[in-house]
């Protein structure tokens, strides 16, 4: 049974030790062979953008003979060229200095590497330039440019604006030197989490093949359902792939859904423990903010649709959430459609569970700052399967109470009807139970579903004296769910904004007549 390789984005360090490798040099092969040299793809982080281009530095350096039993290994003529490797993974950049310091490490240890030494010392794309015509010149041989992370600079600083900006900047003045250099280079790959619309990449490289949401390349990161069945069957035996493919998979681009790499090798690693492994890494407190800051109606997160422009690209100083969320692997291409001037609409989705229960858990906890919030969730999980609605009352009720004072001071977001139902939608969907927001009849649009093995409950929100359930009863909403033979429950919550709190929970089963 083969090691995994936990923390490895070294191709040969990988085969070399003998550990399991994914092998996706059809993919890697189709790209050096057809639809031009310069790519751009971008993926969530931790799903194998580095080691996928440290796989094509293998192969630019001429490195056959670690390829043996791979795809590529008799298709491929393994022609050695000069390859220049830029990772903006590693460290961090705050100001202008952090990042020329950065620009010239890079540049240093690709000079050494190829035995090059450049004279420019002050403009880092100056000395971008030296290199590349200076390693055409010396090795008589097009050069490759791999890129990784290329846009971390700008997403370390994005809550600050003026920095992101000044890094957004600086960027595409490096950038802007490989359209120059057009005669100097063989093929070029550069990826990252987002797509700026204002870095030069995407405005100056005009011939820049953006292979994001192309569904031929849609597995070139990630393991694939059939990956995990097949390559990890030892690693596996006895488990339940359908629960795992729920846990873990899901992530699509227009293309077969995959797993993020990081999660399947941390939940064998840790005896197939169903954990949050790939959420925990990275917090994405900064999409929280956003949430808080745009007053943003979670239940809105269950019918995202987009369109190409929204998709494409933002930028320091237009963020949309739900593109940033898709960026970030927070939400992902469930459906795709075609719009009515023959341009996509694509529909965004959660993907798995595993970023339900976190994401939403999170959210959660931070609009709420409710430092009981696992012991609250619990009794309301369990009130609302027994049909226990006092304790189900008492439950919410305390909630609401725990959130801290000082949340409401200088913000007026409790004024909103949204606020105490973004909370609540966040709390009951981190739980995994069936929830629709929105819910459309043919009487209006029911504020939230719950939809549990046991109940239905029909739930409607108001503000300040307002009755919820009398609406529902008018509406006749629960007409609906007539034919699911469940417990059916209409439920009324209103909030009192001067309190901050709920004012009243009224709720009544419907008796089906026969």
């Amino acid at each position: 049974m083969k090691k995994l390789p936990i923390g490895l984005s070294t191709f040969a360090k990988i085969i070399e030790g003998d550990y399991l490798y994914i092998d996706k040099t059809d993919i890697t092969l189709d790209l050096i062979q057809n639809g031009g040299g310069y790519y751009f793809l971008s993926r969530p982080r931790r799903f194998g953008k580095s080691l996928f281009l440290d796989t094509l530095r293998t192969i630019f350096e001429g490195r056959k003979e670690l390829f043996k039993g791979l795809h590529i290994y008799e298709k491929y003529e393994f022609v050695k060229y000069p390859v220049i490797h830029l990772s903006f993974g590693g460290g961090m950049a705050y100001c202008r200095e952090d990042l020329n310091e950065k620009f010239f490490n890079l540049l240093g240890e690709n000079q050494k590497a190829l035995g090059i030494v450049c004279e420019e010392k002050h403009q880092p794309s100056f000395c971008f330039r030296e290199l590349i015509i200076k390693t055409y010149e010396k090795y008589n041989q097009k050069a490759v440019i791999l890129i990784d992370e290329y846009d971390k600079p700008i997403l370390d600083n994005i809550e600050e604006s003026e920095i992101a900006r000044l890094m957004r900047d600086m960027l595409k003045d490096f950038y802007s030197v490989i359209k120059e250099s057009d005669r100097y280079l063989q093929f070029v790959f550069i990826t990252g989490v987002s797509k700026f619309s204002r870095v030069s990449l995407f405005s100056g490289l005009n011939n820049l093949n953006d292979i994001t949401l192309n569904p031929n390349y849609a597995t070139i990161c990630g393991y694939t359902h059939h990956d995990v069945m097949t390559s990890f069957a030892e690693h596996l035996k006895g488990q339940d792939f359908e629960k795992i493919r729920t846990w873990y998979n899901g992530y699509k681009w227009l293309g077969e859904g995959v797993y993020n790499p990081f999660d399947i090798l941390l939940f064998i690693s840790n005896n197939c423990d169903y954990r949050n492994y790939w959420f925990t890494t990275g917090t994405p407190t900064f999409l929280f903010k956003l949430i808080e800051k745009n007053n943003y109606f979670l239940p809105n997160l269950e019918n995202v649709i987009k369109d190409d422009k929204m998709l494409d690209s933002f930028d320091v100083d237009s963020i949309e959430l739900e593109t940033l969320m898709w960026q970030t692997g927070y939400l992902t291409i469930s459906k795709k459609e075609i719009n009515f001037d023959d341009t996509p609409l694509y529909t965004l989705d959660i993907p798995n569970k595993e970023v339900r229960v976190s994401l939403l858990g999170s959210i959660a906890d931070f609009m709420s700052r409710v430092h009981n919030a696992p012991l609250i969730k619990n009794t309301l999980h369990k009130a609302l399967h027994q049909q226990d609605l006092t304790t189900f009352q008492t439950s919410l009720t305390s909630l609401y109470a725990s959130i801290p004072y000082h949340l409401f001071t200088h913000n007026k977001m409790y004024e909103y009807e949204g606020y105490y139902v973004s909370v609540f939608y966040a709390y009951i969907k981190s739980m995994g139970i069936g929830i629709v927001a929105e819910d459309i009849t043919n009487k209006g649009r029911i504020d939230i579903t719950l939809k549990l093995p046991t109940a239905i409950y029909i739930i409607e929100f108001k503000t300040d004296g307002t009755n919820a359930l009398a609406q529902i009863k008018a509406k006749g909403y629960h007409q609906k769910y007539q034919s699911d033979n469940l417990p059916l429950y209409l439920l009324g919550i209103e909030f009192d904004t001067k309190e901050r709190n709920i004012s009243g929970v009224e709720w009544e089963k419907v008796a089906f007549s026969l």
